[in-house]
């Protein structure tokens, strides 16, 4: 017969372990032995998944599901990246895009006159246009001037002497400025303010009256100095643009007008020394060059400059027949 203490014995050591075990083996154990039948809520296959308390476990276990839900995710759709539209010439160089914006200019100006003789003489457009229609006489043929200009000596001294103090303005200023970009066009082979000053000295030596700057020339000489401190990218949009129009259209005007007024006489302002086009492309490429660090900002102000330059020397070069 068994002692009556023995029962009570084994189950008071048996309490006495069981909350050693709980925390711990029990616990897990418990957790282990029921998962076949624990849902995992992030499983959306409806499907039970078993669980441990593996640490390396519980952790693909928790990353499964990500992967799982971004798969049905809906895919992302990037937009199409979008390049800008470039402007014309772009792709030569700041020059080429001037050269487009003048070769506009000029075809404006052809239809604005054809249009214009069709009406009677009645003008169109605002004031602006007709700014630009004027700057756009330098560039008119040999024929159109010859019918439509009647031009006079003081006229023409007029146009001299604003054309002086114009060149004078910036070979001065590139020549004496600080500004690091300007340096690059000193001594171009393109000046004309020595030129200029000997056929206005010959032409006191004729009799004819100098007169002092008028207004055409003195705005533009004032002008250039503010821009030339405020802005090299713009004011060597002018510089390069001054030049051209004297080369391109500026001495043919001269040597109609001095054959019909001073016997043919061929001024030092259409004289060169060395091969013009190549002076004037050495010119060109280094615009271009500089014209590479401007911002597409400080490009377009240029190309409104171009404009702007035009209408300044047409307002110049009207002062011969006025």
């Amino acid at each position: 017969m068994s002692s009556p203490t023995t029962a009570p014995r084994y189950s008071r050591h048996l309490l006495e372990e069981m909350p050693l075990l709980l925390p711990s083996q029990l616990l897990c154990n418990s957790i282990v032995s029921l998962h076949p039948f624990l849902p995992n809520p992030k499983n959306t296959n409806g499907f039970f998944s078993p669980l441990c308390c593996s640490s390396s476990t519980t952790t693909a276990a928790a990353t499964a599901p990500t992967a799982s839900t971004n798969a049905g995710a809906a895919p992302v759709i990037r937009k199409r990246k979008r390049y800008r539209k470039l402007c014309p010439g772009e792709s030569k160089g700041i020059v080429e895009e001037m050269r487009f914006v003048t070769m506009r200019l000029y075809t404006n100006n052809n239809s604005s006159t054809t249009t214009t003789s069709n009406s009677n003489g009645n003008s169109g457009g605002d004031g602006d246009e007709s700014g630009i229609e004027d700057n756009n006489n330098e560039f008119d043929d040999c024929d159109g001037v010859e019918e439509t200009w009647m031009p006079t000596i003081e006229g023409f001294v007029k146009y001299l002497v604003d054309s002086e103090l114009v060149f004078h303005t910036i070979e001065r200023i590139v020549d004496e400025s600080d500004n690091i970009a300007y340096t690059y066009f000193r001594q171009t082979g393109l000046e004309r303010l020595e030129s200029l000053s000997k056929d206005l000295e010959w032409l006191e030596q004729q009799g004819i009256s100098i007169p002092e700057p008028s207004s055409p020339g003195v705005s533009y000489a004032q002008y250039l100095e503010e821009l030339a401190e405020k802005s090299a990218p713009l004011f060597l949009c002018h510089f390069y643009n001054i030049y051209f129009a004297h080369i391109s259209g500026g001495q043919v005007i001269t040597k109609q007008v001095c054959e019909k007024l001073l016997e043919g006489k061929d001024l030092e302002l259409c004289r060169w020394e060395g091969n013009v086009p190549e002076l004037l492309k050495e010119v060109r490429e280094k615009l271009n060059k500089l014209g590479e660090a401007w911002s597409r900002d400080e490009k377009n102000k240029c190309l409104r400059e171009t404009t702007k330059s035009f209408k300044f020397l047409g307002q110049i070069v009207r002062l011969i027949i006025l």
